[in-house]
Formats: C-alpha cells, structure tokens, sequence
C-alpha cells in the first residue's frame, strides 16, 4: 500500500486487519540456535501525533557511531530523529549509555529468552519491562523472520497492536528514549539503503530514519515490518548484514 508524501497512516481497525492478515500469509523464516542464545523482540504498533510525539531529546553523539560505515557522509546526519511521528507509528528505543551492551544504540523492546518461556511470552515481558505496555496475546498481529545476530543471539520478532490510549514509559535502567516512528517514514523512497564493507561479504542495511541510520538487527526487522506486514511483500532480511560496531 503506497503512501503519499506528507500523508499519515490512521492508526485503525483497517490497519490492524491489513497487518494482521498480511502477517498470517506469511512463511516464517526459522533460525536453529546452533550454540547461540534466544532472544524476543516486540514491533509495536501504536498511534501517534506529530506535534506531541515528534521531539527527540538526545544529546548523545549519535554521529560518532555511524562515521565509520562505509557509504555515509556524516555531515549529512544529525544522530537525531526529530519529526518522524505522525499516525500509525512503530516504538522504536535508543539504549540506555550504561548498559554493557550496544549502548546508545536504536532498538525493539526485548531482550533474552528465560528458561521455561516461550519467544511470545518473552515478549511480552519485555514489552512490559522495557517501555510500561501491558500487552497479551490478543495484541498480538503476527510474527517475522528469525534473525541471527554477529553478537551471539537468534532474534525472534513479533508484531503487537497497542491501543490509541497507549502511553509508554521507559524504564529509565535500560531504556534513554522512547521515540514513535511514523509508518509514513518507515516507507521513504530512499529507505531502505545497502553498503559494503571490508568485513564482510553480506550488505549492510540501513534504514533512514530523520536525521539518522537504523541498521541490523532492528533496521532489518522493520524493514522486513514494513515489507511484509504492511505492503504485503515477501522479503528475507536474515542475510543482511550489521556494521562492525554491532557485532560485539
């Protein structure tokens, strides 16, 4: 579904049926976790306001993280992602600086599988835990490809609904911002971008996001969001591949 510049995409029961029906059609890639840890991440669908969700407060430098990556000229970035809300939104987070890993970096709400959970019970979990969403299984729309990480992990995504009168929280532990990124913006023309680098045989994915780049696993993830569950596309993103920084 194409959307037009500048347009919004309502938040509503048509969308939901869109999500949820194109998630259903859906052949899900797996992952064997072959010595690698299991991880959950929820792509939460939520409603959003241009003028009451668009600020972004950071004042990390965001820049000093993405410099490196081929293919980017940084005096064109900001780190930021100001003015990327507006309708029906995904919840993205940037990590908090005193995690032990990938901090300051964008993610999913999630985290590692407990022993006797299950990847959805995960989850929600975390949902929970992460950004103050209490969510269950009927919130839930689907669920997308496995994807492994350079880090270790096998991340299992799922796709969740949150009501218009969701108000997130972070946990201030573990989560520095919680940002709603418009579906509007997920769907740039320019979006999403692939580079090489030395490292690697396997593009990097980029997803432009405001004044920044997403990239894998959690750029991977709403791209795959934004192909599958929303424009209906069958697209693999389990070969893209991450930046060096995102490998420990």
């Amino acid at each position: 579904m194409p959307i037009a510049n500048g347009e919004h995409v309502p938040h509503d029961q048509t969308l939901r049926d869109l999500l949820a029906a194109n998630l259903a059609a859906h052949d899900v890639r797996t992952q064997p976790l072959a010595g690698r840890r299991h991880a959950a991440v929820g792509v939460v669908v939520i409603d959003s306001d241009a003028a009451l969700h668009g600020d972004d407060p950071t004042e990390l430098d965001r820049k000093s993280l993405i410099a490196g990556v081929p293919g980017v000229d940084s005096s064109t970035l900001t780190g930021r992602v100001d003015g990327t809300a507006g309708g029906a939104a995904v919840i993205l987070t940037r990590r908090g600086s005193k995690l032990n890993a990938h901090a300051n970096q964008w993610a999913l709400p999630g985290g590692r599988i407990d022993v006797g959970e299950t990847p959805t019970e995960a989850s929600i979990r975390e949902i929970g835990e992460e950004i103050g969403l209490d969510m269950d299984h009927a919130d839930l729309l689907g669920r997308l490809d496995d994807y492994p990480t350079r880090s270790g992990y096998v991340i299992t995504p799922f796709v969740f609904w949150a009501d218009a009168e969701a108000e997130p929280v972070p946990n201030p532990g573990e989560v520095a911002s919680i940002h709603r990124i418009s579906l509007r913006e997920l769907a740039r023309n320019d979006s999403p971008r692939f580079v090489t680098i030395p490292e690697s045989k396997r593009p990097v994915i980029q997803v432009p996001i405001g004044g920044d780049l997403i990239h894998a696993p959690t750029g991977a993830i709403i791209y795959q969001f934004r192909a599958v569950a929303y424009e209906g596309r069958t697209v693999r993103v389990d070969e893209y591949e991450q930046p060096v920084f995102a490998w420990k």
